[in-house]
C-alpha cells in the first residue's frame, strides 16, 4: 500500500472531535510513509486531513472539479493539485491514485464516495479496501443498517465484511494492511435467502 485515499466533510461538522480526528489522520497516513490523496480543498475536514499529513512531512495530493475550485477553495499548499472538469473525473482520479480508501464523518458526497468504491470492489473492479474511521460513534447508526442489509438478503456477509471500521487511523490502516479480498461472487440467488 502506497496511498490512501480519504473522503469527508467539506465543513467542519458539530463536534470538535471531528476535525482532531481529521488532522490525525493526515498525520498517521504521512508517518506511515504514505502518500493521501483526497478532494482538494482547504476547508473543513478537507482542509484538516491534509493539514495533518502535510504538518507531518507527507505528501498530499488532492483533486478539485473546475466548479468546486472556488467554492470549496482550493488547497494551494499540496504536494500536487489536480483540476478536473467533473465529479465523474475527480472520482475516477482518486480511485486510480489510491490503494485504500477511508471515510471520515462526512455527508451525502462522502457516503456516496466511499459507498462507489466498496460496490466497485465488490463487482471485482479493484481489490482494494475501503472502510469508515468511526469518530465518536459517527458510523454506529450507518454500520447497523449494512448489518440489517445482510440479515435482509440483499448483500452477502462476505461483501459486508469488506468495509472495514476503525476507532483510530492507525486502526483502519492496519486492517488495510491485512485486507484480503472476497472470493465469494457478490450475487445473491433467491434460494440462498
Amino acid at each position: 500500500m502506497r496511498s490512501v485515499c480519504v473522503f469527508c466533510g467539506s465543513s467542519s461538522g458539530a463536534r470538535p472531535a471531528y476535525e482532531v480526528a481529521a488532522v490525525a489522520t493526515g498525520r498517521a497516513i504521512a508517518e506511515a510513509g504514505l502518500t493521501l490523496v483526497y478532494g482538494g480543498a482547504r476547508v473543513g475536514l478537507m482542509g484538516s486531513v491534509a493539514d495533518g499529513a502535510l504538518g507531518a512531512g507527507g505528501r498530499v495530493i488532492g483533486v478539485l472539479p473546475k466548479a468546486l475550485q472556488d467554492k470549496e477553495l482550493a488547497h494551494m499548499g499540496l504536494s500536487e493539485l489536480h483540476i478536473v472538469g467533473s465529479m465523474h473525473e475527480r472520482k475516477a482520479m482518486m480511485a486510480d491514485l489510491s490503494d485504500a480508501f477511508m471515510a471520515l464523518p462526512g455527508g451525502a458526497g462522502t457516503l456516496e464516495e466511499l459507498f462507489e468504491i466498496w460496490t466497485w470492489g465488490q463487482l471485482g473492479y479493484h481489490r482494494k479496501p475501503c472502510g469508515f474511521l468511526n469518530v465518536d460513534g459517527f458510523y454506529d447508526g450507518l454500520l447497523a443498517f449494512l448489518d440489517l442489509q445482510v440479515e435482509e438478503g440483499f448483500v452477502r456477509p462476505e461483501m459486508r465484511h469488506m468495509v472495514q471500521v476503525g476507532a483510530t487511523p492507525q486502526d483502519l490502516l492496519a486492517a488495510f494492511a491485512a485486507y484480503r479480498p472476497p472470493a465469494t461472487p457478490k450475487w445473491i440467488e433467491r434460494t440462498e435467502t
